[in-house]
Formats: structure tokens, C-alpha cells, sequence
């Protein structure tokens, strides 16, 4: 009898083991969901009988397709403010989770998108496989980087995280570890015996590797660690540092066209099929990130610009486009990068207003809008 909770929990020895539990939708996020994995973390926290916890998807597919996109979708048309709710639960899980006081693995395997890299690529322990396709692909739908996903993007090496926020590209079990997103690389067939081992922390550590009392959860992790399949950026870094180094959109297109190379045109002819508000906003929210000095401050930014994306046109129509009528045709507004108001892209960032709309997970005021508006104009400043 196949077990329909959304959320399936099991304590394995010392080790909790949450799984994501919705494979036929990719193991997409609910709020129902959120709340779950929340309760779970906190009762994990404060059991003393409990050293860690594991996270997985049902499936095989991936960890997390991200958020139930449709039903966002039908609230947004709707002018509903459901989604807003859950976007503040979510993001308050994403930063307990990154507090999160004991070893927090999570197992990164097949699709990781959005939603899913907000529950995974803020744990402590990271563990992709050869199968792992890790991204943040909002612009294509009209929407922002989120759930902490600009600030983990801001601290790429190089201009590596600006590439992957404007393109919205997925990358494998190399270029997630270059890029700061996952930790280790663990074949998938090991990933049952990884998670039994989890659970029995004086049992085998790895396919050769014993352990003892004392062994960490990160030497368990690390004794099934293997060298990833070789990835792509990191042979990419110079025309890819180079080009995304620009202040605006406009122009790291215009580098990309003129560097010669034949993958940076691509990439131009890519960023011109994605929401131009999107993308202005995306590099916006990318470069504030990197000036912002907490998780914290920068989930308060993502709420207020996801906030009025919600409440935007190219969020509905592009959710259209790419999931629903799958045309691949969205109708943008505005319809090119020229002309996207300078002071609209500000406004994503400006103050929600009174009466508790703000996130406000950071201590004090997390309004950068004043300090940062000279570099707001004129496109995005960094």
C-alpha cells in the first residue's frame, strides 16, 4: 500500500530521514509541505536523541522540481495571496535550515530546481550525484531567483552565479561543486547505503572505510565521496567572467555577441527568449545580494521582489508559456530589454509597506533601496 503523505518521516538510529514525498510531480513543494519539513526540523532540534537529519525525494527522477508552480500560477491570476504565505513559510524554513545546529545532509540526486535547491543547497552537508541537474530557472517564467538562491548565486566563483541567475541553465555534479551549491559527489547507486550508514554511525562508513565512536556524519558522508563526472564551466570561466562582469543587461549581451565565442552567442540569442524584467531584476537582485550580510537580509530582499513579481503580468504569462500551453511563446511586457523602466526595476526592491508585509527575518530594517539607488540607475549597478 503506497503511502500518500506528502512528507514521509523515519528515524533511523540517531539520524531523522525526511522524504519529499510527490514523485509524480517531481516532488514539487506544497505549503502543506513546508510546514511539515519546519515542524520536523524544529522536533529534531530540540530531541536530544536525534544527531542528524537526512532529506530526500521520492522517485527517481529528483530531490525537488521546486514549487507547485500551477497552483502559484492560478493564485497569481486569481490576485490571490496565498502564494505570498507560502513563500514566508518557505523562506523561514530555507534559513532554519541553513542554522540548522546538527548535520543536516541533503541528498541532491536527479532534478534540483528552485524550491529544491532553497531545501538542499543551504544544508550543511551537499551530496549530488552523476544524475544531479541543479538549477534556478525563473527567468524563463517571468520570475526571480529566490529562496536564498541569489545570495548562494552571488557567491560563485567569478561571474559563474551571474550566468547560471540570467540563463536559469542547470549544471551537474562538477559544476554544482564549483559553484558552491553541493559539497560531494556520491555515485547513485550508493545512495541506499549511504542512508543506512547515516543511521548506524558506528557501521560502515563507505565501500571500504569502517568507522567507530566518534566519526562525524561529514566522514560517513565524505567515505562514499567520489571525483564527479568532469563538468563544463570550469573550462568556460573566461569569456563567462569577462562578458557578465558588465553593469547592465544590455551590455553583457553585446559582450557575449562580440567575444568570438561560439557558446557566447548562444547564450546571448538565450537571454533574448527570457522575460527582460526578469533579467533586469535578476542582476539587480544578484549584485545587492552580494553587498547583503546575512542569509537573512537577503531572503527579506527575495520576499519583496518576489512579492511584486507575483503581482506582474510576465509571471502568469510565462508559467502559459513554459508549463501550461507549452508554446514556448510568452508575450512579454515590456517586450525588450530597452524598454524596461529603470525606476520599475528599482520598485521591486522598494519597502512592502505597514502592517507586517515585510518578511523581516534580519535584524533592523532590511531597506537597501535608498543606499543602493544610485546603482540602480541606469541599469544594474554592481
Amino acid at each position: 500500500m503506497n503511502d500518500d503523505r506528502p512528507v514521509l518521516l523515519e528515524t533511523r538510529g540517531t539520524c531523522m530521514h525526511l522524504t519529499l514525498n510527490r514523485p509524480r510531480a517531481l516532488n514539487a513543494l506544497s505549503h502543506t509541505m513546508v510546514r511539515l519539513l519546519d515542524e520536523a526540523l524544529a522536533r529534531a532540534e530540540q530531541d536530544e536523541a536525534i544527531e542528524s537529519v537526512l532529506l530526500s525525494g521520492a522517485g527517481d527522477r529528483g530531490l525537488c522540481a521546486g514549487g507547485d508552480i500551477r497552483a502559484l500560477h492560478d493564485d497569481a491570476r486569481a490576485s490571490g495571496r496565498a502564494s505570498l504565505e507560502f513563500w514566508r513559510d518557505e523562506y523561514r524554513l530555507n534559513a532554519r535550515i541553513a542554522r540548522f545546529p546538527k548535520p543536516y545532509v541533503a541528498l541532491m540526486d536527479g532534478i534540483v530546481m528552485g524550491g529544491g535547491v532553497g531545501v538542499s543547497a543551504h544544508a550543511g552537508i551537499r551530496v549530488v550525484t552523476e544524475r544531479s541537474r541543479v538549477a534556478m530557472p525563473e527567468t524563463a517564467i517571468g520570475f526571480v531567483p529566490d529562496v536564498g538562491g541569489t545570495r548562494l548565486l552571488a557567491a560563485a566563483p567569478g561571474e559563474l552565479g551571474t550566468h547560471l541567475a540570467l540563463t536559469g541553465r542547470s549544471v551537474g555534479a562538477a559544476d554544482a561543486i564549483l559553484c558552491g551549491l553541493a559539497d560531494h559527489h556520491v555515485p547513485a547507486r550508493l545512495l541506499p547505503a549511504l542512508t543506512e550508514a547515516l543511521g548506524k554511525p558506528t557501521g560502515l562508513a563507505g565501500p571500504t572505510r569502517a568507522t567507530g565512536p566518534g566519526v562525524s556524519v561529514a566522514d560517513i558522508v565524505q567515505g562514499f565521496a567520489t571525483e564527479p563526472p568532469a563538468g563544463e564551466l570550469a573550462a568556460q570561466r573566461d569569456w563567462i567572467d569577462d562578458c557578465y562582469a558588465a553593469d547592465t543587461v544590455e551590455d553583457i549581451i553585446r559582450k557575449l555577441r562580440a567575444s568570438g565565442v561560439a557558446a557566447a552567442q548562444t547564450v546571448a540569442d538565450e537571454l533574448l527568449t527570457k522575460s527582460p524584467l526578469a533579467l533586469k531584476v535578476t542582476l539587480a537582485a544578484v549584485r545587492r545580494a552580494a553587498r547583503l550580510d546575512s542569509l537573512e537580509a537577503v531572503l527579506d530582499q527575495e520576499f519583496r521582489v518576489s512579492s511584486r513579481a507575483f503581482e506582474h503580468p510576465d509571471f502568469v504569462e510565462g508559467v502559459r508559456a513554459r508549463i501550461i500551453d507549452k508554446d514556448n511563446a510568452p508575450q512579454w511586457k515590456p517586450g525588450s530589454l530597452a524598454e524596461v523602466d529603470d525606476q520599475e526595476v528599482a520598485r521591486f526592491f522598494a519597502p512592502l509597506g505597514p502592517g507586517g508585509q515585510e518578511l523581516a527575518l534580519a535584524p533592523g530594517p532590511a531597506d537597501t533601496s535608498a543606499r543602493d539607488g544610485q546603482d540602480e540607475q541606469g541599469g544594474q549597478g554592481g
